[in-house]
């Protein structure tokens, strides 16, 4: 077997961060509505708080694909 049958693996598992992060941003957001629903005066410094965790995990989902568009380019 040559190199090129491994590229759609290679880049099926690199999709695999684009489904955590999938998964931390329902928990980000899913902890946050409970969060409000206790303490409603508390929203506006969650709501900022909550932001600042989609943009990191949504981070995560960005590289997983610039590493599948990388591998995909070795083809």
């Amino acid at each position: 077997m040559d190199s090129t049958t491994w590229i759609p693996v290679g880049m099926g598992l690199a999709a695999v961060g684009m489904m955590g992060s999938g998964l931390g941003i329902g928990y980000i957001f899913g902890k946050m509505i409970e969060a409000v629903a206790r303490q409603p005066e508390a929203e506006p410094i969650l709501a900022k708080y909550a932001w600042i965790g989609f943009a990191l995990v949504e981070t995560i989902a960005l590289y997983a694909l610039v590493i599948a568009f990388i591998i995909m380019g070795q083809g």
